[in-house]
Order: structure tokens, then sequence, then C-alpha cells
């Protein structure tokens, strides 16, 4: 499959042909390190009121395919919102990774790969490798998208 020949159509072909081959032992390794520091920041984040607001509000929507909410036994919730609660407790004490220029990018990434990860039936789950390679590419796309904007490039003189 390829996309259009596009700057979005380049992109695009670039991304979808990253597989897991692509995952040097270095890019692994930091990528486990970021996981880990993520999913700490993130469960010391649920104790936080903005989390419990957006834990509240998220309980009113359910379906049949379910993801954990972080620090939560007692239920979980769509993908979505799942990913919604988590990415606002890795972010909700502003201790999650950050470059230049300024964004998160694990905070964004983690709670929707873990989320969509979740969603698979039992007998497509994927595997650690399939995580890490998904993690990857969504940091390599937020990076990406962060070098396209011209907005991005004037963050640090706004602080």
């Amino acid at each position: 499959f390829s996309f259009p020949q596009t700057i979005t159509g380049n992109f695009a072909n670039v991304i979808h042909g990253l597989n897991a081959n692509h995952l040097t032992d270095q890019v692994i390794q930091r990528s486990k390190r970021m996981i880990l520091d993520t999913l700490g920041v993130g469960l010391l984040g649920t104790s936080t009121e903005v989390c419990h607001k957006v834990t509240q509000y998220s309980k009113i929507y359910s379906s049949n395919i379910s993801s954990t909410v972080w620090g939560h036994l007692d239920f979980r919730l769509p993908p979505l919102y799942a990913a919604f609660v988590n990415g606002v407790a890795v972010h909700s004490m502003d201790f999650d990774d950050t470059w230049h220029p300024a964004t998160h990018p694990s905070g964004a990434v983690l709670p929707a790969v873990i989320a969509l990860s979740e969603a698979f039936p039992q007998k497509k789950k994927i595997s650690g490798l399939d995580l890490l390679l998904a993690f990857n590419v969504g940091i390599e796309v937020q990076g990406r998208l962060l070098r396209f904007s011209s907005e991005a490039r004037n963050i640090p003189k706004r602080y």
C-alpha cells in the first residue's frame, strides 16, 4: 500500500513502513525506561484532584470494549476514556517527560497505546515488542508533527 506523493502521504508512508526490526537495542532500552517512568508518574497522578474529576466525568460512558483505568481495580472504561483519564493522570503532576520544543511525548502516547492494546480480542493480543513499536511510532509522529509546526518553534519564546 502506498499513500499519495504529498508531504502527508510521504509521512504516512514512512510511518506505515516501520516495523519492530527498526527498533535498535538502544531505542528499546530507552523506550522501556520512558514507559516505566510514565507509568510511575501516572500512578502518582491518580491521586490528584483533576484526575478524580475526569474519572468521575468519564464514568458516564460505557462500552462492551473496555480498558484499564490506572489505580482502579473496581471499574474500566471504553478505550478512548481510559486513555483520557490515564493521560490526565500522567500529566497532572507535570513530572512527565519532555523534550524541545516543549511537549510531553509519553503522557500523550502511552495511555492511548495501552488502552488500544487492551481493546484487541484475546486471540489477537499484541506482543510486548508490538507495544514498543506502537509507542515509538507515536513518539515519532509527535516529534515530526512538532518539526512541521511553525507554532511549535515559537513555544520557548512564549515562556
